[in-house]
C-alpha cells in the first residue's frame, strides 16, 4: 500500500476515550473492507490522560492502517482536526468522532453522495441520542448558523463529514471552526451536500459539551461571517455600523439643539454627552472601514481567488 494510491483517509479526534478504541477500530475495518488496501485511519489524541495513547499503539501493532498524532496537551477539536487533515495522504477525508455514537457503515453511502459530484457532504443525525438541553441548544445554533450564513444545512454540529482533498488543502481550523467548515467551503466556492446519518447513544466515558460553548460558538460565528461577507470589503461592515451609529447620535445632538434653541441648558445632560460619543463613534467606524480597504487592496494581488479548471 503506497501513500500515492490512498483513496481514503479517516480522521478521528480523541480525548479519553480509551474504553471505546478497540471497539470503534474493529467498526472501521469492517466498513473500510472494501477499500482495505487503499485506506487509513488517523487518530489524533487530543491529550489525553486515560491511556488512550497506549491503546492506540496496541491497535497499530495489529493494524498498519492505523496512524498515530498525539499532542502534548488539550487543544481543542479544531486544532485536532487541522492536525489530523496535515497528515491525512488520501484523496477523501472522512471526519467522525471517538465516542462510538458516529455509526462507521455509513461511510460509503457519504462517499457514494460525494461522487455525485459534491465537495462536502455533511451528516444530519434526524434522530438524535443526546439530553434534550443539548438537542434544544443544538437546533437553535443550526438554525442561527443556517440563516446568518446561507448554507442550508440542519446539522452545522455533526462531526460526520466527509471531503474532498482540496477542500482541506484550503482550511485552516483554530477555535471552534470545525463546525463551520460547511459555511467555509461554500464560500470558496466548493459544493455542499447533506445526508441523514445514524447517531447511537453513548457507551462509555461523557458528553464534554457544556453551557461556555455557547459565547464560544457565537464569537466563532461572527468571525465566520466576518471572513465569509467582508473580507474583501470590510467598508461595507464598519461603514454601515458606523453610519447608523453616527445617524442616531446626529439626531440626539439635534433634538437637544431644537432645544438649546428655546433656551434649554444641554451642556451637562448625559444624552448629549451619549449623542456626541455616537457621532465621533460613527466616524471612527467609517474611517477604520476606509483604512481597512486600503489593506484590502494593497493585499489582493497577493490573494490568488479559487480556480478549478485553466484551458489554453
Amino acid at each position: 500500500m503506497t501513500e500515492r494510491h490512498l483513496l481514503i483517509s479517516v480522521v478521528i479526534p480523541l480525548y479519553n476515550e480509551t474504553a471505546g478504541l478497540c471497539e470503534l477500530h474493529t467498526e472501521l475495518a469492517q466498513a473500510l473492507a472494501p477499500y482495505a488496501d487503499r485506506c487509513e485511519m488517523i487518530f489524533v489524541d487530543d491529550g489525553s490522560r486515560d491511556g488512550s495513547c497506549e491503546q492506540l499503539q496496541a491497535l497499530r501493532a495489529l493494524d498498519a492502517r492505523v496512524k498515530i498524532v498525539r499532542l502534548r496537551s488539550n487543544q481543542g477539536k479544531a486544532t485536532a482536526l487541522q492536525v489530523g487533515f496535515r497528515e491525512a495522504t488520501g484523496q477523501v477525508i472522512v471526519t467522525l468522532d471517538a465516542d462510538l455514537q458516529d455509526d462507521p457503515r455509513e461511510i460509503p453511502r457519504l462517499l457514494r453522495k460525494l461522487e455525485e459530484g459534491f465537495d462536502v457532504v455533511s451528516g444530519w443525525k434526524v434522530t438524535r441520542h443526546d439530553p434534550w438541553s443539548r438537542r434544544l441548544l443544538s437546533a437553535l445554533f443550526n438554525g442561527v448558523t443556517a440563516g446568518l450564513t446561507g448554507v442550508p444545512l440542519h446539522d452545522f454540529n455533526c462531526g460526520y463529514k466527509i471531503y474532498r482533498r482540496a477542500v482541506i488543502d484550503e482550511l485552516r481550523l483554530y477555535g471552534e471552526m470545525h463546525r463551520f467548515i460547511p459555511a467555509l467551503a461554500s464560500w470558496r466556492g466548493f459544493r455542499i451536500a447533506e445526508i441523514e446519518v445514524a447517531h447511537r447513544p453513548r457507551r462509555y466515558g461523557r458528553s464534554r459539551y457544556g453551557i461556555e460553548r455557547i459565547p464560544r460558538g457565537f464569537f466563532d460565528l461572527l468571525t465566520v461571517l466576518i471572513l465569509t461577507r467582508y473580507t474583501t470589503r470590510p467598508l461595507h461592515l464598519f461603514g454601515l455600523i458606523g453610519l447608523i451609529v453616527g445617524l442616531v447620535g446626529s439626531g440626539i445632538v439635534g433634538y437637544l439643539s431644537i432645544g438649546w434653541l428655546f433656551g434649554q441648558w444641554i451642556g451637562g445632560r448625559p444624552l448629549f454627552v451619549l449623542g456626541a460619543l455616537m457621532v465621533i463613534g460613527g466616524l471612527q467606524l467609517v474611517s477604520f472601514g476606509l483604512l481597512a480597504e486600503m489593506i484590502v487592496y494593497g493585499s489582493t494581488r497577493d490573494n490568488d481567488p479559487p480556480i478549478d479548471l485553466i484551458l489554453k
